[in-house]
């Protein structure tokens, strides 16, 4: 009788327990915890979340040099998940770099704590309809060819499906440019010029709601802004209606 009890005990430890599966990011066996992203409770916890935002321009949690040198942005503003540390950055290099589409699901779901930052800003002014909608920054067709995948797209495609807001693909980019993390700022807004061009589809979607349109531009990392304010500036030069852009991503 004791050995029944025991074995009807352990069945249902499993069934209510934590599961115990490999954590993304240590890859170690570990009962992980509902809402924990598929991440053990040591790498959840050490996720270095933006909690306090002291930029309002970019997001960022610290002081920023980089927004007082660009004298304007066609985005309001951007906001970001995470700060972009050595952890975070071997977890985007597994995503991005080493195909481990696994872990689509975990950025796009940490998305979800910058746009909850962004929510908890936004004002009401009057009565005014405003149509929210999600995009985000394109890769080149060679760039595509070689990783398989837009890391962007993929993470906007898990935002919009957990926070209810539609995703639209406004943005494609007309010529290939080398990576723009081992450029400098000067060399990187250069480059980025006529860069990006706006999808006739996803203009004319946008383009009928007749309304105030809230879009959100989703990339990985933010780190100047050069690339946010180029695609913002290709979408507003486009756009018939009354849009406010701002920036969603996982890391600054």
């Amino acid at each position: 009788m004791i050995g029944w009890w025991r074995g009807v005990s352990r069945a249902l430890f499993s069934l209510l327990g934590p599961k115990r599966e490999v954590c993304l990011l240590c890859k170690q066996m570990s009962s992980l915890e509902l809402g924990e992203l598929g991440l053990c409770h040591s790498c959840y916890t050490s996720i270095p979340w933006i909690r306090k935002v002291i930029c309002p321009t970019c997001g960022r949690s610290e002081f920023c040099p980089d927004c007082r040198r660009m004298p304007h942005t066609h985005f309001a503003r951007n906001r970001s998940a995470v700060r972009y540390d050595e952890t975070m950055k071997e977890l985007l290099a597994r995503y991005k770099y080493r195909g481990d589409e696994r872990l689509k699901a975990v950025l796009g779901h940490m998305l979800v704590h910058a746009f909850q930052l962004l929510q908890g800003e936004r004002k009401v002014v009057g009565a005014e309809q405003v149509r929210e909608f999600i995009t985000y920054v394109p890769v080149s067709e060679r760039r595509m060819q070689e990783r398989g995948f837009n890391q962007a797209e993929q993470m906007a495609v898990e935002l919009g499906r957990r926070v209810g807001v539609p995703v639209v693909s406004l943005l494609r980019r007309a010529k290939h440019t080398d990576k723009q993390s081992f450029k400098k700022r000067n060399e990187r807004i250069d480059d980025l010029a006529h860069v990006f061009e706006v999808n006739a589809a996803g203009q004319l979607e946008l383009s009928s709601q007749g309304a105030t349109i809230l879009l959100y531009i989703v990339d990985d990392v933010y780190t100047t802004g050069s690339t946010m304010n180029q695609c913002a500036l290709t979408i507003k030069d486009i756009l018939s209606v009354n849009v406010e852009i701002v920036g969603l991503t996982w890391a600054r």
